[in-house]
């Protein structure tokens, strides 16, 4: 289905209004009018585009400014901004490949952190026994902070049964945690503290919560300096200055949106019935209903989901997304169509 502007709570589909409960825009923040006028200041400040090396004898003093802000609110050493989430997590594989003995990777990873060479981290749910043997070497795990099909954080504390001669390096994809778990948004990245950690990095999309097309990289300065010595990152263009500058800008913005979003999610958790076949988390603006035809269903009352094939799936994935921008009377009527579902089971 085509629809011809931003489709934020309410789209319009031949003509027809249709509440929409999909997309990744969880803070709500494309549409913000305030969101929007820190933007357009910023455009006319720093143009549309600007397709220099970050490594140029220039330095745009919005980079300065965007990444001290996401290093603050991430609550990491350094942070570096490129023009995509996809970016980010393949120079970080990049870069560490030659550091790295052996990749493992968690159940479901992201495609943006898929190393072609890395192993299972589980085996029949299970620690993969390569991580319990005698050898010394340095292994790089990869995971999703939130995996598709799950509404809470991974738990890393399986990390701590892996023997210290292993040195481990922690890459998580915050794409759908950054903006929304944490204090004020601010990611699990800080809450990882396993002390057989060495070093932790994190990837993230800025498209989805955080409502600007770019990509950040967060971990220690040492790291973040390697990052910015890779070939890939001195050859390419930086993410739009005007974008990253909006980041610092609108920092009361977002935890304002945060704040909206958590209260929504707080009303749907009082309101929504017990359900096996609907996975919800109060802290998570996802809800997946193993529910059949839920999309039919949805669609014949007014309401647009999303559905579509994942890349790891075979059958089509719904999913149900709150926003910070939804109304309670728009809620309501969600939830009433799935407890009704309850109901008529019971």
């Amino acid at each position: 289905m085509k629809v011809t502007e931003f489709p934020d709570r309410v789209l319009k589909i031949d003509g027809e209004k249709y509440l929409y409960f999909g997309g990744t825009a969880y803070l709500g923040l494309p549409p913000n009018k305030k969101f929007q006028k820190i933007l357009f200041k910023n455009i006319a400040r720093w143009g549309t585009a600007y397709g220099s090396s970050r490594n140029a004898n220039i330095k745009l003093t919005a980079y300065e400014k965007g990444e001290t802000f996401l290093a603050k609110f991430i609550q990491s050493e350094s942070a570096l901004t490129v023009s995509s989430g996809m970016l980010a997590g393949k120079l970080v594989l990049e870069t560490l490949q030659s550091e790295t003995t052996v990749f493992y990777h968690f159940p479901d990873t992201h495609v943006a952190i898929n190393y072609p060479d890395s192993i299972p981290f589980l085996i029949n749910e299970e620690l993969n026994p390569r991580l319990l043997d005698n050898k010394l070497e340095k292994i790089t795990i990869l995971s999703d902070a939130v995996t598709s099909n799950a509404v809470t954080a991974a738990d890393f504390s399986v990390l701590e049964q892996i023997p210290n001669h292993k040195e481990i390096t922690l890459v998580i994809d915050e794409s759908h945690s950054l903006g929304i778990l944490g204090t004020n948004g601010s990611g699990i990245f800080s809450t990882i503290t396993q002390p057989n950690i060495k070093r932790k990095i994190m990837v993230s999309s800025l498209g989805k919560a955080m409502g600007l097309s770019g990509g950040v990289i967060a971990s220690d300065t040492d790291f973040i300096t390697k990052i910015k010595a890779n070939d890939i990152f001195v050859s390419s263009a930086g993410m739009n200055p005007a974008f990253v500058q909006t980041l610092a800008d609108a920092e009361k913005i977002y935890w304002k949106q945060n704040k909206k979003l958590k209260e929504n999610l707080s009303y749907i958790d009082s309101k929504l019935l017990p359900n096996t076949n609907i996975l919800f988390d109060k802290n998570y603006p996802v809800i997946y209903p193993k529910i059949e035809n839920i999309n039919t269903i949805l669609a014949s009352n007014k309401i647009i989901i999303t559905n579509f094939k994942y890349t790891s799936e075979t059958d089509y994935l719904n999913r149900i997304i709150i926003t910070a921008n939804h109304k309670k009377k728009d809620l309501d009527k969600i939830i009433k169509i799935l407890n009704q579902y309850q109901n008529e089971n019971d």
